[in-house]
């Protein structure tokens, strides 16, 4: 019997990841030799990772490639590789990192889980059975103080609403107006969550291992994370202002409606 995974799309967004890239393809593929393409989308990367790419593709048909020009951020390239996929009638896209963090043999674990009814799904080192490897103190207390932040600020009820080890269907990304979101980076991935909980798809978690980068240099920083607590909090306040306002609107209307039952 078909499943929805059976048409998967695995995007790898690339900027420098040259010695990376056929190392997580080839354990990808492997994985996965059946029911997954790989979308490589590549910001002009110097050091040739999209000639060595496009290579590669031209030796594997599973393989293809994007360019884009300049450096234009993990959400912009995420975004222009949803649209690409769901162009061609892939049932779910997926979103993996170039540098072997997210573990392709571990995809499988997303996609039944997407195939057993879920909408979206989020590889998540912090429910239980998930875990890092190779991370210092200050890079586990950064990642598990920000998701508890966003999780308390915009109560999504995700362990994990910043992991970008994820699956989505489509109707999801459809269900999502793609051109409004202009977040990048690190808080692409909180937007994209929260959306789609906001908008009352089955979101799920099913635990991973997350595995430090052991070539190349990682994009993450403190700055970055600030300036996504930052939006975090704008994301928050205005949540919990809609909220608020409908909760009043609510007692208002409830409370009209007893006050006329008196008079009846």
């Amino acid at each position: 019997m078909a499943k929805l995974s059976d048409k998967t799309l695995v995007i790898i967004p690339t900027f420098n990841e040259k010695e990376n890239l056929p190392l997580i393809i080839n354990r990808l593929l492997a994985a996965e030799p059946e029911r997954v393409n790989v979308l490589v989308v590549d910001d002009n990367s110097p050091d040739g990772t999209g000639e060595l790419a496009d290579d590669m593709a031209a030796k594997d048909e599973r393989i293809k490639v994007m360019h884009r020009q300049g450096k234009g951020g993990l959400g912009g390239a995420y975004i222009a590789g949803f649209k690409w996929g769901l162009d061609r009638d892939y049932e779910i896209l997926c979103e993996m990192d170039a540098d072997g963090s997210h573990a392709p043999e571990q995809l499988h674990l997303l996609l039944d889980r997407i195939d057993s009814g879920a909408e979206m799904v989020i590889g998540s080192r912090y429910v239980r059975g998930g875990k890092t490897v190779n991370w210092p103190a200050s890079r586990q207390i950064l990642s598990r103080g920000g998701n508890l932040y966003a999780s308390m600020a915009l109560g999504a009820g995700l362990s994990d609403i910043t992991g970008g080890y994820r699956a989505y269907r489509r109707e999801v990304l459809e269900g999502i107006d793609l051109d409004a979101v202009d977040s990048a980076g690190y808080v692409f991935q909180v937007d994209l969550a929260f959306r789609a909980v906001m908008a009352g798809f089955d979101v799920r978690e099913v635990p991973i291992t997350f595995t430090e980068r052991e070539l190349g240099e990682s994009k993450m920083s403190g700055n970055i994370v600030s300036e996504a607590m930052i939006q975090v909090t704008k994301w928050g306040a205005a949540h919990r202002a809609e909220q608020a306002k409908n909760l009043a609107s609510e007692f208002w209307r409830i409370g009209s409606g007893s006050f006329i039952n008196m008079f009846k």
